[in-house]
């Protein structure tokens, strides 16, 4: 079989659609409160593997520290980002408050665990100035 007809898993491909959207998303704990533990980031990375598969995602990589976490994520072009970290953020807050009560609480972190704010930034592809230079060589009818 050609290289050219072997399957690529970066492009996902629908009916109409062929795309490769990945973005890097960074949830922080309220105030940047050190709370997080190893233990917690490994509850935290199933459940967001849950929620990500029930958007039709997939949570590529997973890390964090002791105030944050840092996603890789792989998502369909019918997905809204925001929809998407609002899930993760709110299903993940209810879960870890329910199971780490006596530490959250001791912690003063009262019924919130992430911050509102979120970083995403896009990642894949060509650099932008390849990607310029590209549309500026196309053959423009005259």
């Amino acid at each position: 079989m050609s290289p050219r007809w072997e399957p690529n898993p970066d492009i996902r491909t629908g009916r109409h659609v062929a795309s490769t959207l990945h973005a890097h998303v960074v949830c922080v704990t309220k105030y940047r409160r050190d709370i997080v533990d190893d233990d917690m980031l490994r509850r935290c990375e199933e459940s967001m593997r849950e929620v990500c598969a029930s958007f039709e995602t997939k949570l590529r990589e997973f890390n964090g520290e002791t105030d944050h976490v840092h996603l890789l994520v792989h998502y369909p072009p019918k997905v809204a980002l925001s929809k998407l970290i609002n899930s993760l953020k709110g299903v993940r807050s209810r879960y870890l408050r329910a199971e780490y009560t006596g530490r959250i609480n001791q912690i003063g972190m009262g019924s919130v665990f992430w911050s509102r704010s979120y970083f995403a930034g896009s990642c894949g592809g060509a650099p932008l100035t390849v990607i310029r230079q590209y549309i500026e060589v196309q053959k423009r009818p005259i």
